[in-house]
């Protein structure tokens, strides 16, 4: 389950990096951020290669560390879609931002290789 870090006497930048770390999780962020309300399967999707169990994982973590709310509709098939808390939303600029710098990143490694 969720990586534990005591809030009390922590460098906040490990407690950031504790929240945000994992293979997936950062990905998992941006798909709901584009998508502000995103659905289970339509989130594996769009990862590609994650499996059912590691994506679980990582959205039942980020749900306890009050990032993402999971919400169920009692129907048949059962109907659960994922997206930020008001916590979670403080995270947009920074995915903004890890974006933003991407793609200068890119940019400049592709300007060199030239």
């Amino acid at each position: 389950m969720a990586k534990s870090v005591t809030p009390h006497n922590t460098c906040p930048m490990a407690l950031g990096i504790n929240v945000l770390s994992g293979k997936w999780k950062l990905q998992i962020l941006w798909n709901i951020y584009s998508k502000k309300i995103i659905r289970f399967n339509e989130l594996q999707r769009e990862l590609g290669h994650i499996t059912t169990k590691t994506l679980t994982d990582q959205l039942r973590e980020l749900e306890e560390q009050k990032i993402i709310k999971r919400t169920v509709y009692p129907e048949v098939p059962p109907k659960v879609e994922y997206s930020f808390t008001e916590l979670g939303q403080t995270l947009e600029p920074v995915l903004k931002s890890l974006c933003d710098w991407g793609t200068q990143y890119l940019h400049e490694i592709n300007v060199e290789a030239e």
